[in-house]
């Protein structure tokens, strides 16, 4: 917002209607505080009838002067201006003469305030005109309001020095086109045109096309550091949707005097039979202009080199960001200023202003779109898909935006293009399915312990991008939609994230294969559907698969926990159960030592699943909570019961044989899954936490991470070359941090 502001003042200075009012009103204080002040006393005397009307016709000559000021400033001749600066040198110097001879007390109010307000007028003067005196009337004013101030007191001389200095200071930074264009371009050899000369001499042509070249090397300049400006803004929004100023920006903040020039050059050259030679040097040096404004400014292309395909990725996706930025900017502002410019400089002349913006408009038009045709033909990967979805939306967004030309070949070039991109990204989108499980983390083994398996958070975060562009990827579906042997083929965007959630635990299912022990592959899964469960939650994905979609993944969560308890802790716990025979036994003489012997099994077998599973992992606590309490509800009854019969059975003896309590059996469920925490530093797992984020008071666009990070880092260990995950959850409030491998980005996988 401080860019754009900043902007708009600039803007405002450069209009010359508020210089026109600024002149306007310092001269009717100036003349009038004049007028009551003790200088004019002394030069003129006292008021009488003649005096009034002769100063009130001078002073209206002054205002109407300023007022209709672009009347006359456009004048060319050297004998007007050099009379018009020998006569306002003659009236300052008769002026100080008499004013020094005259005037020897100390001024009132109504002096100062009167220079002050006339040197501002000649500073508006100077600021509009080149006639030549402007300045030196600027210098004349200050000079005398700083020799009044020392009369009143020599230290007042800093004061004088001071607005001196600022408004010279300030001149210099709105200085007229014609003085830069002119102190920039030429030399003694320049020749000055007379453009309401009927005729051109063949020896003037040449001189007349240099100096339009100069002018117009200028413009392109001054076009140049309007689109740093924009850039600049533009940047302020960082990833945000770009705000761009209104289509007037470019145009007003170019002096008229240069737009004027080219105008009067063309009609000149035109009407006296140049408009060829006009048209084509305007051409070249507009397409060389637009061409530096694309490819240097905003596209801002630089050879590197790319050493990895993570580097290559990294630079495919800051081009294509510039792509859309280029493309913004350019046919919401610099076309249509081409176009309105053209307008302007060849006004009167239609046929030339069409042939001249026609050649412009298309050579730097085909520059973006051959760009995005390029991207239609890109290899088939899901990153290129959608790199894809990101320029077709800005193509579509700015489809309209292509008719600014006479005829609609860009416009249809244009929808071709669109067309191709549509097929393309319809193609990659219904192999989908298939590019997804492409990834190299599909292809790794599972984890020892049973952790999630990392393919989960790549698949899943694939449906989330594809999710983002749901509303793009159903309308390409639509408008494209796929042909096979003449019949037009109906394809779904929810039928395909289904088919790959489907497929994603099909894989899962597979992977979980890979474990020996048949309750360690259960808990793989629990620790995958969990995790694919929380991810879509963060993701809010939640309304694209539905309520039904997580009470099935509930129901098979519940399954495969029942499959847990049934291939660990329910073969513990059989251990403790007496049969028919046991009962019969219980009042014979062998019924201590088959309780004995049951004891010390289900003792031995319960301290090797406590081994086993101790270093197995859970996803998060909730889940260790759930199957605790599940393994407790299964474990403890059988185990209370088997217990109090072995008392009654051994009486005061049966502390000797019992190795755990109840509450010892608890404490040693509740330790189960302890690998977690030391499994936290490895990068490979997918490990994750919340942070808090506060805004910046002073600067809306930026963010901070208050709380969770500190700790975050020093319980990971996290070292310089690890590789994080950030994703923004609850916006603007919330991140989601979590830890990476390598392996498992796919940049561009074939």
């Amino acid at each position: 917002m401080k860019v754009h502001m900043v902007i708009k003042i600039q803007r405002w200075l450069m209009q010359t209607k508020v210089w026109r009012f600024v002149g306007f009103a310092s001269a009717a204080v100036g003349l009038l505080c004049y007028a009551l002040s003790s200088s004019f006393n002394y030069l003129f005397g006292n008021w009488n009838l003649l005096k009034i009307i002769l100063y009130t016709v001078f002073s209206f000559i002054i205002c109407i002067m300023i007022l209709y000021e672009n009347i006359w400033k456009q004048s060319r001749s050297l004998r007007f201006k050099a009379h018009t600066a020998f006569l306002v040198l003659t009236i300052t110097s008769v002026y100080s003469f008499y004013f020094d001879k005259v005037v020897n007390g100390k001024p009132d109010a109504y002096s100062l305030i009167s220079c002050a307000a006339f040197a501002i007028m000649s500073l508006s003067f100077s600021r509009q005109s080149q006639c030549g005196f402007e300045v030196d009337l600027l210098y004349f004013f200050l000079g005398c309001l700083t020799v009044l101030l020392m009369k009143i007191k020599l230290e007042l001389f800093i004061i004088g020095a001071g607005l001196s200095y600022s408004l010279l200071i300030f001149r210099s930074s709105f200085s007229s086109v014609e003085e830069i264009g002119l102190s920039e371009f030429q030399d003694e050899n320049s020749v000055i045109i007379d453009v309401d000369s009927p005729h051109l001499a063949n020896a003037d042509i040449a001189s007349t096309i240099e100096q339009l070249k100069n002018y117009l090397n200028l413009l392109q300049q001054k076009n140049l550091n309007l689109v740093d400006m924009l850039l600049k803004h533009v940047n302020e929004y960082d990833d945000s949707e770009i705000m761009l100023p209104s289509l007037n920006f470019m145009i007003d903040e170019l002096p008229s005097d240069l737009i004027n020039y080219l105008h009067e050059t063309a009609k000149f050259m035109v009407s006296a039979g140049f408009e060829e030679e006009f048209s084509n040097v305007y051409i070249n040096c507009r397409r060389k202009c637009l061409e530096e404004c694309l490819i240097n400014r905003l596209f801002g292309l630089q050879q590197i080199n790319i050493m990895n395909e993570n580097q290559r990725v990294k630079y495919v996706d800051n081009v294509i960001k510039k792509w859309i930025t280029a493309s913004e900017i350019s046919l919401k502002i610099l076309f249509p200023f081409e176009q309105r410019l053209c307008d302007h400089v060849f006004s009167g002349f239609a046929s030339s202003a069409t042939r001249c913006f026609t050649e412009v408009f298309h050579g730097a038009t085909f520059q973006l779109l051959n760009f995005a045709d390029a991207v239609a033909d890109g290899s088939p990967s899901i990153w290129c898909l959608f790199k894809m979805l990101a320029i077709f939306e800005t193509l579509h967004h700015l489809i309209s935006k292509f008719n600014l030309g006479p005829d609609s070949s860009v416009k249809e070039a244009a929808v071709r293009v669109q067309n191709r991109l549509g097929e393309a990204i319809r193609d990659l989108f219904l192999k989908l399915n298939y590019l997804t499980f492409r990834v190299p983390a599909a292809k790794k083994v599972a984890r020892s312990d049973g952790r999630h398996h990392p393919m989960a958070v790549q698949i899943i975060s694939y449906v989330a991008s594809a999710c983002r562009s749901r509303h793009t990827l159903e309308q390409v579906l639509q408008e494209y939609p796929k042909v096979n042997n003449g019949v037009v083929l109906k394809d779904s965007f929810i039928e395909q994230m289904e088919w790959i959630m489907d497929m994603l635990e099909k894989k899962l299912n597979g992977k979980s294969k890979e474990y020996r022990d048949l309750a360690l592959r259960n808990l793989f899964m629990m620790n995958n559907r969990r995790h694919i469960e929380d991810l879509l939650k963060r993701w809010d994905l939640e309304t694209v698969f539905g309520n039904d979609w997580f009470q099935k993944n509930q129901a098979k969560f519940q399954q495969d926990l029942d499959l847990y308890i049934k291939k660990s802790w329910i073969m513990v716990s059989e251990f403790l159960k007496l049969d028919n025979n046991d009962y019969a036994a219980l009042n014979d003489d062998v019924a201590e030592d088959i309780l004995k012997e049951k004891l010390k099994l289900f003792n031995k077998q319960f301290e090797e699943m406590y081994r086993v599973q101790s270093n197995w992992f859970v996803y998060d606590k909730k889940l260790k909570e759930e199957i605790i309490i599940s393994v407790g509800n299964t474990l403890l009854p059988v185990y209370g019961i088997f217990i109090g019969r072995f008392r009654d059975c051994l009486g005061i003896h049966a502390n000797q044989y019992i190795r755990y309590g109840m509450f010892e059996i608890q404490d040693r469920l509740n330790n189960l899954f302890l690998m977690k925490n030391k499994l936290d530093h490895d990068l490979d797992g997918v490990d994750s936490i919340y942070c808090d984020v506060e805004g910046d008071s002073e600067d809306p666009h930026k963010r901070y991470i208050v709380g969770g990070w500190d700790k975050f880092v020093g319980e990971r260990k996290i070292a310089i070359g690890d590789r994080l995950l950030f994703t923004i959850e609850n916006v603007p409030n919330n991140i989601f941090v979590q830890f990476i491998d390598d392996e498992e980005i796919d940049f561009d996988s074939d």
